[in-house]
């Protein structure tokens, strides 16, 4: 993984010298980037080219001999620095540094603990040694008891902050009745751009559970099913209180009168704390959890006050901790070092959990039946070479809502990629749209990740291999706090 140039000769008793290839990123955008510094003379512009796949984001390799040096980056006919890099004020005005120890056979690659840079899509912070005139990685080590304090701190944080912190100062929050039809009901998830709604009972004054894009997916499949009991034209008058009755039936969920049970909404106050409504989210492998608010008056109804996240929860954390997470050291590591993730076995990993990718061609029957199944909530679509093209998601389940398009398929016949483009003009404001394929390097560190996992609507991110994008994994919002809280 990583290369040496070594100068052959020792010629009048000059000793070999080693160049280690360094990565150099600046990822702010610009049309036109070069990097300069102490190693070019301050007089030699190196080109950066774009990311494949990330635009805004350059890089550029250039071979460094081992010792103290200073960069810049000369950005759209301006000099600028990382700040998210060592930085000081030196002859060129405020300028980056790097050390890179003067022993050749032990160099220190934690000395810049930026996550912009890295050795050959290692982290930079990996160690690196040199043995018999080759690079090898020595993986970084923290020691267990930091561990725990890291998880220690980031607990004591959501238990002692509430989730009313996590109401926004305005914003809306769609319910659905459970007497409207199940038809309209997808209609208006579609164009609310949203993955699930709290139904409301109005004969019982209260909140009686959730209609989720899983709902429409067994819909569909018991369209498709040709024993079903299920019409298209029995789906234009369905209310949401039937259908969820029906599938309790189903299920087997029927007590001894015959009723159907209904599943106990999951839900929280405002006054919870984030911890406990974060397990609730994990233990229940539900996605939000509503925030209600019952007034001790009687007569009122309860208020719907939010749908918490935990998206939202770990944008607190974030926030607290963005100051003063290099006293973490668990958010330093790179996340390929870290029990996190569903990753692509290696050879002689069989125990691993597969890690379900589908080719384009494949049938949206395949993708529905596999979002079910394997319980996920995202399929990475590939080629041949297994590189990243799109993402199947279960948000792109209500594209198929819009003009009743699920009236008129076949999901055995209609492919994922007739599927998405079917879906390109449904993804609305743009911003969302570019959230759809968000990825990330097994070099990037936790907290690098958290940080973008933290953002509205991401809720995964697509782990690939510099260049290639070829998928290495997958991390989840529920990946990350399985471990913070584990």
């Amino acid at each position: 993984m990583f290369a040496a140039n070594m100068d052959s000769a020792r010629d009048g008793g000059v000793q070999s010298t080693v160049l280690i290839p360094m990565r150099f990123v600046w990822p702010y955008g610009g049309t036109s980037v070069y990097l300069s510094g102490s190693f070019t003379g301050w007089s030699g512009l190196v080109p950066m080219t774009p990311v494949e796949g990330c635009p805004t984001v350059f890089q550029a390799i250039y071979s460094l001999l081992p010792g103290y040096h200073q960069y810049k980056f000369f950005v759209d006919g301006e000099w600028k620095h990382d700040e998210h890099q060592p930085f000081t004020t030196g002859e060129y005005g405020l300028v980056n540094t790097m050390l890179l120890a003067t022993d050749p056979n032990f160099l220190p690659g934690n000395v810049s603990p930026g996550s912009n840079m890295d050795v050959d899509n290692e982290a930079f912070r990996r160690l690196v040694r040199v043995t018999d005139g080759t690079l090898t990685e020595v993986v970084p080590r923290i020691s267990e008891a930091d561990i725990l304090n890291s998880r220690q701190r980031i607990s004591l944080f959501l238990s002692t902050h509430t989730v009313y912190e996590l109401l926004p100062d305005s914003g809306k929050v769609v319910v659905l009745d459970v007497d409207l039809p199940v038809k309209q009901a997808f209609h208006i998830l579609h164009e609310q751009g949203i993955p699930l709604a709290p139904l409301w009972d109005f004969s019982k004054g209260q909140f009686v559970g959730v209609l989720s894009v899983l709902d429409f997916i067994l819909i569909l499949r018991e369209l498709g099913n040709h024993g079903s009991n299920l019409t298209e034209e029995e789906l234009e008058t369905h209310t949401i209180s039937a259908w969820k009755e029906g599938k309790a039936y189903l299920n087997g969920q029927i007590d001894g009168h015959g009723r159907a049970l209904s599943r106990h909404l999951i839900h929280a106050g405002p006054y919870d704390n984030m911890k406990d409504v974060a397990l609730k989210i994990l233990q229940h492998e539900v996605a939000t959890v509503p925030i209600i608010y019952s007034s001790s008056e009687g007569g009122s109804f309860p208020q719907l006050l939010h749908l918490a996240s935990l998206s939202g929860i770990l944008k607190c954390i974030c926030r607290y901790f963005r100051h003063s997470s290099s006293s973490l050291p668990i958010l330093q590591l790179p996340i390929c070092e870290i029990p996190v993730g569903t990753w692509v076995p290696k050879i002689g990993e069989s125990n691993r959990r597969p890690l379900a990718m589908l080719r384009p061609s494949a049938s949206l029957s395949a993708a529905l039946n596999l979002l079910v199944q394997a319980q996920v909530s995202s399929i990475p679509i590939v080629d041949d070479n297994d590189s990243l093209l799109d993402i199947y998601c279960r948000s792109d389940i209500t594209a198929l809502a819009k003009d009743r398009v699920y009236t008129h398929i076949n999901l055995n016949e209609m492919t994922i990629h007739q599927a998405l483009q079917l879906g390109q003009d449904s993804y609305s404001p743009y911003e969302l749209r570019s959230q759809r394929c968000q990825m990330c390097l097994r070099s990037d560190s936790l907290h690098k990740v958290m940080e973008r996992l933290a953002n509205p609507g991401v809720r995964r991110l697509i782990i690939v291999e510099a260049g290639s994008k070829r998928v290495e994994g997958i991390v989840s919002l529920s990946d990350i706090f399985k471990f913070l809280l584990g």
